[in-house]
């Protein structure tokens, strides 16, 4: 039995598609998964699996997903092993009392053609992104100005990367870290 945490892009948030997370866990339960849940509003379903062809239940679960939002949606997958291991790395250890920032994991689709050095900055967002573990690319968000919103990190990553992605909040991915329970 594998753990994995499927992240999905552009769900419940402003100006996409809105799906109510008991249907996208049945969606998925439909596709082949057990032990189906979710975590917070914004697409992440964590599931387990027997079978030896993820691909094959990834495709599976991508046209369930698209079949309930009436469009291609990009779910990005890891398993708890990767999960755990990027917590493990205590990618932000240097920044972890610092309440005035707010770090990211942008997860890519699939592994970039190239990557250039880091860090990589946006001065107009009051983006950094400092390093990548696996497939996920650690960023720091500054506020823009002393009252405004935070720069999100997606489309920074994507352009420089050439890949598609998704990101989550750190404070998620360790919650998610937690959910999934240790590693077998």
């Amino acid at each position: 039995m594998t753990r994995y945490v499927a992240f999905l892009r552009a769900i419940n948030v402003a100006g996409h598609v809105r799906v109510d997370m008991s249907r996208l866990c049945k969606a998925f339960a439909r596709a082949g998964c057990r032990s189906v849940r979710s975590y917070i509003q914004s697409g992440n379903v964590i599931f387990e699996t027997d079978e030896e062809d993820c691909a094959a239940l990834f495709q599976r679960i991508r046209a369930k997903v698209s079949g309930l939002t009436g469009e291609q949606s990009s779910v990005i997958f890891r398993s708890a092993r990767q999960i755990h291991a990027l917590v493990k790395a205590a990618p932000f250890k240097a920044y972890e009392g610092d309440r005035t920032l707010k770090l990211y994991a942008v997860c890519l689709a699939q592994k970039p053609g190239s990557v250039p050095p880091f860090p990589w900055e946006d001065p107009k967002e009051r983006l950094e992104a400092i390093g990548i573990k696996g497939l996920d690319v650690l960023v720091v968000s500054r506020r823009k100005e002393p009252r405004l919103f935070y720069g999100f990190p997606n489309g920074f990553v994507e352009k420089m990367l050439d890949v598609p992605a998704t990101s989550r909040n750190w404070s998620t991915i360790t919650k998610i870290a937690v959910l999934m329970g240790p590693t077998r």
